[in-house]
């Protein structure tokens, strides 16, 4: 990838990363640790990889790639990434976890927000969505894919492996599902709330083929994404295990669960904000 492509990337990242301190501080709530650490994928995904039409939006994708965020309290680095793909106006920003707003802490449809397929945060149920609508897009003799995202916390629900077993026995291999490994949760680190065991080894025993990727290298990203997708329509589903860092690109935030959920004060800010260039213009 050319040296001014990646810079453009990394530039787009900085932005992102202003946009969710800044909305987390405003409302002095939201979950700012998880949606700093996933802001390579998110860019990498609408900025480079899927096909997708922000206007018009239409609910049914038909003929474009779909992507659900299973793990919905990251509402903060979604937001951002699709109205700097414009999808809605930047300036909506500002109306972060307000009353009446389209921006609600979990993405919701009511509010008729463009990008937002499918109401999340309730975690566990992202996959099997997801999975419903791979199936609708064979179905419909569409060849575009379906992307979902979830957090390693997340896999600590039951009904996340009942879907990886559906997948892999109905061969659903349109998807590509990613797992945010960084290790955290909201109540400590994942190996000592319930921990995972061998991750890797787990999704091949369920019959998925796996991909491993630093989910905070830009181009390792896009390259890994773009792996997965010339191993689509192979009889197989396909998961990318993404090793991220909690609160990654602000220092006091990084490694540590408590940020999870917590927002930044106003000093706090500051020097996140110092730590962050603004490249494409705050809202």
């Amino acid at each position: 990838m050319h040296i001014d492509k990646i810079n453009q990337l990394n530039s787009f990242c900085s932005q992102v990363r202003r946009d969710i301190v800044r909305m987390v501080h405003a409302q002095n709530s939201g979950h700012p640790g998880g949606s700093l650490g996933c802001v390579e994928f998110f860019t990498a995904l609408y900025k480079e990889i899927m096909t997708h039409s922000p206007t018009p939006f239409s609910m049914d994708g038909h003929n474009e790639d779909l992507f659900f965020l299973s793990n919905g309290h990251i509402s903060p680095v979604f937001y951002s990434t699709l109205s700097r793909s414009g999808y809605f106006s930047i300036d909506e920003l500002k109306t972060f976890r307000m009353i009446d707003s389209r921006l609600q802490g979990h993405p919701t449809t009511h509010e008729g927000l463009p990008g937002v397929r499918v109401a999340s945060g309730s975690l566990g149920q992202g996959l099997s969505v997801a999975i419903g609508a791979a199936l609708a897009k064979k179905s419909n003799k569409d060849k575009c894919l379906v992307y979902t995202l979830h957090g390693d916390g997340e896999l600590q629900e039951g009904q996340i492996w009942e879907a990886v077993l559906f997948a892999a026995a109905n061969k659903v291999d349109n998807i590509i599902a990613t797992v945010d490994y960084n290790g955290r949760q909201i109540d400590g680190d994942v190996d000592d709330v319930l921990s995972l065991g061998n991750l890797k080894a787990k999704w091949e025993a369920f019959g998925w083929c796996v991909l491993e990727s630093n989910g905070n290298d830009i181009v390792e990203v896009i390259e890994t994404l773009n792996k997965a997708k010339e191993l689509t329509g192979k009889q197989q589903p396909i998961v990318i295990i993404m090793k991220t860092e909690m609160g990654f690109g602000v220092d006091y935030m990084m490694g540590s669960h408590k940020w999870h959920g917590v927002a930044p004060n106003d000093e706090q800010l500051e020097i996140a904000l110092n730590q962050l260039p603004e490249t494409l213009g705050d809202y």
